[in-house]
């Protein structure tokens, strides 16, 4: 498969999953880091195993302008002249509960930037590549309910950017897509700690008696739906916003006590 995949934020947890599952379908697969070379190296090698193409890793901070264009340059100095995916995973989170106000200037800053600013700043970059070639598949990373804008107690900064970023997928499948681009946004449910990183198989028959589907969810059950939205026939979904939790009331169950 003549693909090159970028996925921020790649070394752990779901987008570490989705590189391997990816890496396993012949994409070329980019991860981006931000911190532990040995580990996100190591990595690297077994994509490059698995895809049987040359896969790397790449550290920058892509919350900033500087980080990003830094990314995009070190990826041009592998000679590798275009995306053909972009899949925004990186998306820093605060999970001490405070209000609005306790917030600090630096931590909403973190949380902007990290969650939409950088979505802007690396798809400035690659989108105009995506245009040469008339074919580009973004896909962004929200929460349960965010295209419906609810408000998210204790969760201010990250809820008012992934919100923004459900706005922005939206207009950019819009603007793309007479060029061949789709830009769509996936949900996860509470998938959490090392599930993040296991299959399906490995949920089945582990009990979850809060999800409606009795079992956890898994970073394969992201990773499948990203697939598919990747895929070269795909074209027809964009500006989607899809859940995938299970049918779990994620927000929902902050209220109860």
């Amino acid at each position: 498969m003549d693909k090159t995949i970028l996925i921020t934020g790649g070394a752990k947890g779901i987008g570490k999953f989705t590189a391997s599952f990816l890496a396993s379908q012949g994409y070329r697969v980019i991860v981006n880091y931000r911190s532990d070379d040995e580990h996100a190296l190591k990595l690297a090698s077994d994509l490059s195993d698995l895809s049987k193409k040359k896969c790397i890793a790449i550290k920058a901070d892509i919350a900033s302008k500087e980080g990003s264009l830094a990314l995009i340059n070190q990826i041009n100095d592998y000679g590798i002249e275009k995306i053909d995916v972009l899949i925004h995973n990186a998306g820093p989170y605060i999970a001490e509960r405070k209000k609005m106000t306790e917030y600090s200037f630096d931590e909403w800053d973190q949380m902007v930037n990290g969650n939409l600013s950088a979505v802007f700043y690396l798809s400035k970059h690659i989108i105009p590549i995506m245009r040469e070639h008339q074919w580009g598949r973004i896909v962004t990373f929200g929460y349960d309910r965010v295209d419906s804008v609810p408000g998210w107690v204790y969760r201010s900064a990250f809820a008012s950017a992934k919100s923004g970023l459900a706005s922005l997928t939206k207009t950019i499948a819009l603007e793309e897509a007479e060029n061949g681009i789709t830009a769509n946004m996936i949900c996860p449910g509470d998938i959490e700690g090392d599930w993040k990183e296991l299959s399906i198989k490995d949920a089945i028959g582990s009990e979850d008696h809060e999800n409606p589907v009795g079992r956890p969810g898994s970073g394969e059950d992201i990773a499948r739906v990203l697939s598919f939205l990747i895929h070269e026939d795909s074209g027809f979904i964009t500006g989607a916003i899809i859940p995938v939790t299970g049918g779990k009331d994620v927000l929902g169950k902050i209220y109860r006590k």
